[in-house]
């Protein structure tokens, strides 16, 4: 019987929480990390002393040498993206080898999916009545793939570029298919060639060869030997395709409900839970945002937290800290415990605010999340004001140390949430961590 301690990190806002940097410090506890959804739309930043990691495919435990870093079947890879980011940490000095895993099921992103996102997304934007109704997707082509997923006779997986005919034969059909639907869509470009791409994708799958397996057996046979496993999270709950601000949400399960699927490994196998949240609210692109503040507050929390995307580099939106959004995202995924990231950004603010309910069109309140856009959109947010705290806190690294201020903001988040603080960061660096 497995008596390991296993451990799921998820993000409870709109994605950009911090995760990164809480798998990188859990990843020392752990023997292998997974990563169970989303694609190259998710932008992971690790900082190691005075270096700076951006991750967007591989797991954030690949920092260490004796960790294994598996992409699991709920992943969509971008097999240029993926091999840029390997060489990238081959040139740093990280060493990849044989301790990345990738697994076969996994589906590919190829070039017409983004072809596909960008020209949805231009065509939503005109939408009639001139009423915008682009997603904000970050292009990359993640929507697109995991229809084909669902599509199945249209989907290339990563076992596929191992085999040129087999590729060759899929491409042929499906290029036929695409050429119609982007012609549609108004996108003026050259007839797909599927030989081309045959080759390019075959060429690609010859340099993963070493890391593409099957990994849900791989997976068991860690568990089974007693390995710990850490499963690091894309994106975040808020943006679940099932339990989030729908339609505004991106295209995978990022709740720890996507983790069975995304696996091959049972729920019974998470023992911890750790929800990331910012000291604030953040999202990007569009959808509904209660507590978004678009005055001086929110461009000082940008400014502050250097709140830009690290996958597209775009101004992320920002605000007051949603706890009812936060508190269903606990409900959905199961929480333990909470690390609570970017405390040191409120430094310095006079007054800080905590949403605790809202205040619905009819006039009634409600302390329920609301994960429907169009609803959560006339939802006006019901605040608690707090004393913020003159003092900086980037250098804090013991609870009794921070700010009689602060630690009063952290006992109330605790409070509405019934949840235990395990970790607040006041700062990117490993060492700027209050345990």
């Amino acid at each position: 019987m497995n008596t390991s301690q296993n451990t799921a990190v998820v993000g409870l806002q709109w994605g950009d929480e911090g995760k990164g940097k809480i798998v990188d410090l859990l990843t020392a506890n752990h023997d292998v990390i997974v990563r169970y959804n989303g694609g190259a739309n998710a932008g992971h930043t690790v900082v190691v002393g005075d270096e700076r990691y951006a991750l967007h495919l591989i797991p954030s435990g690949i920092l260490y040498d004796d960790k294994y870093c598996i992409i699991g079947n709920g992943v969509v890879v971008d097999p240029v993206k993926l091999i840029e980011e390997i060489e990238t940490l081959h040139n740093r000095g990280i060493k990849v080898g044989e301790k990345l895993r990738i697994s076969d099921r996994a589906h590919v992103v190829m070039p017409y999916h983004k072809e596909h996102d960008a020209a949805l997304e231009r065509r939503l934007s005109k939408a009639a009545d001139n009423n915008d109704q682009s997603i904000g997707t970050t292009k990359r082509g993640i929507g697109p793939a995991y229809a084909d997923k669902v599509h199945r006779a249209t989907a290339i997986r990563m076992g596929d570029l191992l085999d040129h005919d087999t590729l060759l034969s899929k491409l042929k059909m499906i290029c036929s298919i695409r050429c119609a639907e982007l012609t549609a869509l108004g996108v003026e470009t050259p007839p797909l060639d599927a030989t081309a791409l045959a080759d390019e994708f075959y060429a690609y799958g010859k340099q993963l060869s070493m890391h593409i397996t099957d990994t849900v057996y791989d997976l068991h046979e860690f568990v089974n030997a007693g390995k710990s496993i850490l499963f690091e999270g894309a994106n975040a709950c808020l943006l679940d395709i099932d339990h989030g601000t729908f339609p505004y949400v991106t295209s995978s399960n990022c709740s720890t409900l996507g983790i069975p699927a995304g696996t091959g490994l049972p729920g019974k196998y998470i023992n911890k839970v750790v929800g990331i949240m910012k000291a604030y609210s953040t999202r990007v692109g569009a959808g509904p945002f209660p507590t978004e503040d678009l005055g001086e507050i929110g461009e000082c929390i940008r400014e502050r937290g250097n709140e830009y995307g690290t996958t597209t580099g775009r101004p992320r939106r920002c605000g007051w800290l949603d706890l009812v959004a936060v508190r269903y995202s606990v409900m959905i995924c199961g929480t333990t415990s909470i690390a609570c990231m970017l405390l040191d950004v409120l430094s310095g603010l006079d007054e800080i605010k905590l949403c605790v309910g809202y205040t619905l069109p009819d006039g009634s309140t409600s302390d329920r999340f609301i994960p429907d856009a169009r609803r959560l959109a006339e939802a006006t947010p019901i605040y608690e004001t707090m004393q913020g705290w003159p003092e900086e806190i980037d250098d804090v690294t013991a609870p009794e140390d921070l700010p009689a201020n602060a630690r009063a903001y952290l006992d109330r988040i605790s409070e509405i949430l019934d949840l235990p603080i395990s970790i607040v960061s006041v700062g990117p660096k490993r060492s700027q961590t209050v345990i």
